[in-house]
């Protein structure tokens, strides 16, 4: 498939990027650049998917804390994280139609990588990183009004923290605390197979004690198969 021209990407976010390197560099996977490292224009999307990451969620913040007034630092923390996540991220990035615009080895191409939803939320990120860089927190604040705050709508109750389904990570962290007051925490136990298709082993503890293991195509997906496993094992004993 031909990546399509990012200009068009601009005109629907209703921004122009000053440095288009950046852009380019936000629809980089990795399997692309693994391609054609011997081309030092050519960078992956990582770097900036770990920026986006924090200024998207400062952002969902920010507009939350504002539109529910009523609600705990808990309340707001489970909103947020239910709306913050790979399912939402991937269902913006369709809204975009990001995946014509991703840069992708032809490994990743072949199977599917354009509609894989991890590869689609992480560059929904780097795009809000580059953003930033390029046009400042005031862009960013734009961009996610515009195109991402909208969701909530979709949620009619006056109460749309009965409406939504929070991920594992936030579920596991919830239960610890109220059961020990506990915090989880995540650690990578290894990484396999080559850069372009890395398979990630994460197990995830408290205190110094393994609760479970997980594994996925990116750290996020291993930490959140970690956590559901923990979540479920901890649970049902309770």
């Amino acid at each position: 498939m031909t990546t399509k021209d990012p200009s068009k990407l601009e005109q629907l976010l209703g921004y122009e990027f000053s440095d288009k390197r950046l852009l380019r560099e936000a629809l980089t996977h990795r399997s692309f650049a693994y391609e054609h490292i011997d081309e030092p224009d050519v960078s992956d999307n990582e770097r900036l998917e770990f920026l986006g990451d924090a200024v998207l969620g400062l952002a969902m913040s920010h507009f939350l804390w504002h539109r529910f007034p009523d609600y705990s630092e808990g309340e707001l923390s489970r909103l947020r994280s239910a709306l913050v996540n790979e399912k939402m991220l991937s269902h913006i990035a369709d809204r975009w139609n990001l995946s014509a615009y991703l840069f992708l080895g032809k490994g990743e191409e072949q199977t599917g990588g354009r509609r894989k939803p991890s590869i689609l939320a992480d560059a929904v990120e780097a795009i809000l990183g580059a953003l930033y860089i390029d046009g400042g927190w005031q862009r960013v604040l734009d961009v996610v009004e515009k195109q991402i705050i909208p969701v909530l709508d979709v949620f009619q109750s006056e109460d749309p923290l009965k409406n939504l389904h929070w991920d594992y990570k936030t579920r596991l962290q919830e239960w610890l605390q109220a059961q020990y007051k506990k915090t989880p925490v995540y650690r990578l136990d290894r990484e396999e197979g080559p850069e372009h298709d890395k398979v990630f082993y994460v197990s995830v503890m408290m205190d110094d004690m393994v609760l479970a293991r997980g594994r996925g195509k990116t750290k996020k997906e291993a930490q959140q198969n970690a956590a559901q496993a923990a979540y479920q094992k901890l649970a049902k004993k309770k």
